[in-house]
């Protein structure tokens, strides 16, 4: 049986975009009834190292308008880094998830076996479209989705393993 790379790939990321951004409700719902600066909680880190609750939200979705665009052959829409709030935060997970309702499952067709060239810390990597998406883009997505999840929680935002997955 073929799988489909678009099936495999668009809905998933539609899908925890959507739940993302009902975890951003959720966070701003606390911050009011809080009364928190919202940019208290979007600017969080679990570490001073680590990034943002901001930048969790956008990685995540560069990773899934990214892979998504390289896959389906197109040009991958650019977007600046400067949402602060969850309203903003929402808008760019809405504007990718607008972008990925415009792809259709024929321009993925052979996307498994496409070599996907993408540059690393400024060093080109080559893969190859099937591991790309399962090896690289999926888990790099999950892990900045979640850290964002792991960040509203530490918080203490009411949120658990049902909004992050969403529903059945």
């Amino acid at each position: 049986m073929q799988i489909s790379m678009y099936n495999l790939s668009v809905p998933v990321f539609d899908r925890y975009l959507g739940n993302l951004m009902n975890l951003l409700d959720k966070g701003a719902a606390y911050a009011v009834e809080k009364k928190i600066d919202e940019t208290v909680l979007t600017s969080s880190r679990i570490f001073p190292d680590m990034l943002p609750f901001s930048k969790q939200i956008q990685i995540s979705c560069d990773f899934a308008k990214g892979a998504s665009a390289r896959l389906a052959g197109v040009e991958n829409p650019k977007h600046e880094d400067g949402e602060k709030t969850f309203a903003e935060l929402k808008a760019r997970c809405q504007k990718v998830r607008d972008f990925l309702a415009t792809l259709n499952a024929e321009q993925f067709e052979g996307s498994e076996k496409k070599i996907i060239t993408i540059p690393i810390a400024g060093t080109p990597h080559e893969f190859v479209g099937l591991p790309y998406l399962s090896g690289f883009a999926f888990p790099n997505f999950y892990f900045h989705a979640s850290t964002a999840y792991n960040l509203l929680r530490q918080a203490g935002v009411a949120v658990g393993k049902r909004d992050f997955i969403g529903g059945a």
